[in-house]
């Protein structure tokens, strides 16, 4: 607690291994609320631009930005045979317009850079698309859930044979690991506050405060190992005091 308010106390450790060990976690505890408190401080006086849309229906309540999807795609049907309000207000004002519809995913990022304009697409290509541009940014949630699959011929070998392979790859944690490979290690490397990358949550991870456990590992194993040589020069003390 003295270490962490930066304070000091009534009584100090004279032995070394207590020494050694004191000193270890006084320098884990400091570092650890140092890094806290600016990591804090980073975090409450950042300016975050103010975003006027943060849900499907804040979109679909105004008129100032259009949206669209890809011409005749999964996305497009979705609105199209959807029963719930919001879709069908939006679909309405899609076909009404017209030229909010684009040919594919490209065109559809370049125009949502372009204009004031939200592009509706799959949830696995827009969080690839946003892992690769810093200006763009992914607001709400999945509309709807849908999955993926690879077509063979009817009755064919290979379905059993894929079908379980893909299985083993969900369940060994395969799959999440090509995912974060190629769509946030292989993304782009976003600067400055208007980012959509920073405009994540800030935290410090394992990887980030490792060298601070290694230290204060190898102060306990030093304080351990010098009690063991103070308990045996404390025992040959008193052999030597008895004989």
């Amino acid at each position: 607690m003295s270490t962490m308010l930066k304070g000091g106390c009534d009584f100090g450790p004279r032995a070394v291994s207590t020494r050694l060990l004191g000193g270890s976690w006084w320098v884990f505890t400091l570092v650890i609320v140092s890094a806290y408190t600016a990591n804090l401080a980073a975090v409450l006086t950042v300016s975050r631009p103010h975003i006027p849309i943060r849900n499907i229906d804040d979109l679909a309540n105004q008129s100032d930005i259009s949206y669209g999807t890809i011409n005749g795609g999964s996305t497009m049907q979705f609105f199209q045979e959807s029963k719930i309000e919001a879709h069908a207000k939006m679909w309405a004002r899609m076909r009404r317009m017209g030229d909010v519809f684009v040919r594919n995913n490209r065109e559809g990022v370049e125009k949502v850079l372009r204009e004031r304009y939200a592009y509706l697409m799959e949830s696995s290509s827009l969080e690839y698309e946003v892992q690769q541009n810093c200006n763009l940014t992914q607001i709400g949630g999945v509309l709807g859930s849908k999955g993926y699959g690879i077509a063979l011929q009817k009755n064919s070998e290979w379905t059993d044979l894929f079908s379980r392979q893909i299985l083993l790859y969900q369940k060994r944690g395969i799959i999440a690991m090509k995912k974060t490979k190629w769509w946030r290690s292989k993304g782009a490397s976003c600067h400055g506050v208007g980012s959509s990358v920073k405009q994540q949550r800030i935290s410090l991870n394992l990887h980030n405060v490792s060298g601070l456990f290694v230290i204060l590992s190898m102060g306990l194993l030093f304080s351990v190992f010098i009690v063991c040589v103070e308990f045996y020069a404390r025992k040959r003390e008193n052999q030597r005091k008895n004989e």
